[in-house]
């Protein structure tokens, strides 16, 4: 069951990234479309300041759902051990 929640939040995550980078991007270079690595009329640091954003935000959301999982995580075996523990205590 954890794994489908992982899989499912990571796709989810992967998504809100790309969102929010293409967000990021239109605020701090005032462009509606974000650089690739393929268009060569693009500046190379300006491309490679776009991947590094880009990287940097998915790191961010990476972390932040394998967090929020290992929270959830314990919270699930901190339930289970109370009710454990109130079957024994009864």
């Amino acid at each position: 069951m954890y794994r489908a929640f992982s899989v499912i939040f990571s796709m989810l995550g992967g998504m809100l990234a790309g969102m929010l980078f293409k967000r990021v991007w239109k605020l701090a270079a005032g462009e509606k479309d974000t650089p690739h690595a393929e268009d060569l009329e693009r500046d190379l640091v300006e491309v490679m300041a776009a991947a590094a954003l880009q990287g940097a935000i998915a790191g961010m959301i990476r972390g932040a759902t394998k967090r929020a999982g290992a929270r959830g995580r314990l919270r699930t075996a901190q339930r289970k051990a109370a009710r454990e523990l109130a079957g024994i205590a009864s």
